[in-house]
């Protein structure tokens, strides 16, 4: 079910610019007239999409709320999942993942077959990616099982990468987890475009624009950040403008 969203992604990522997307956790956007604000600051700034997800105590009423306010801002609202409840049937796409470096056969193969009927249910555009989480001490590593890929291994995310691309996968996620106390190694990014045509998405730890940018060089086609909007949207969108600038070189 590839369509209107990935288009629009490989459109832009194809010329060489560089994309970011605004991770919103419904379990934390409990005041509606601040996501108001907030996302429209993101807009302002440049953002090209919404992700909407957490990995916990998310309801789908929240979830739902969420996703139909950030809508209004005209820009594709892709669900991120921790699971089945982060699902809205007013979201234009989900990111259909494979954690790769989960412990848990639930990640690897049970939590797709449960969530498929219900996407297809919803008519939302699937993006097939593969999700690697890189640092152990985050929420996302605890509730996903991870085996955490080691910080000076790049050679075995090129592993990940390659497997990822042979399964069909378009996408890979590379995770230092909400609240990471940095973001991945530069090398990261890189190999994986030296070896793969996966689309490589950056998240985590990634708290200024510096950072940001050396990651979009490296080879990262879309950074996403959460944690940091939320905490000091201006800072978020001095992030979004160093991400551009990276594009104009």
């Amino acid at each position: 079910m590839v369509g209107r969203v990935h288009e629009y992604i490989k459109s832009r990522v194809g010329t060489g610019e560089k994309l970011h997307f605004t991770l919103i956790d419904p379990d934390k956007a409990t005041d509606l007239v601040k996501l108001e604000e907030v996302s429209e600051k993101m807009v302002e700034a440049g953002t090209d999409a919404f992700l909407v997800g957490g990995s916990l105590g998310i309801t789908h009423e929240e979830a739902d709320l969420v996703v139909s306010t950030l809508k209004k801002r005209g820009l594709p609202v892709v669900i991120f999942p921790g699971n089945i409840n982060c699902l809205s049937r007013y979201a234009d796409a989900v990111l259909f993942m494979v954690l790769l470096n989960t412990l848990e056969p639930y990640y690897l193969m049970q939590i797709q077959v449960i969530a498929a009927p219900i996407i297809a249910k919803y008519g939302l555009e699937t993006l097939p990616t593969g999700y690697l989480v890189v640092d152990q001490d985050t929420a996302v590593a605890h509730v996903g099982r991870v085996y955490p890929v080691p910080r000076n291994k790049p050679e075995l995310v090129a592993a990940y990468a390659l497997a990822a691309e042979m399964m069909g996968l378009k996408y890979i996620y590379l995770e230092a987890g909400s609240g990471a106390q940095q973001p991945i190694p530069l090398e990261f990014p890189r190999v994986i475009k030296q070896h793969t045509g996966l689309t490589v998405i950056v998240g985590g730890g990634i708290r200024d624009p510096d950072s940001a940018r050396k990651l979009t060089e490296a080879g990262a086609d879309i950074i996403v950040t959460g944690t940091i909007v939320e905490k000091d949207p201006d800072l978020g969108a001095r992030i979004i403008k160093a991400i551009k600038e990276t594009t104009s070189q």
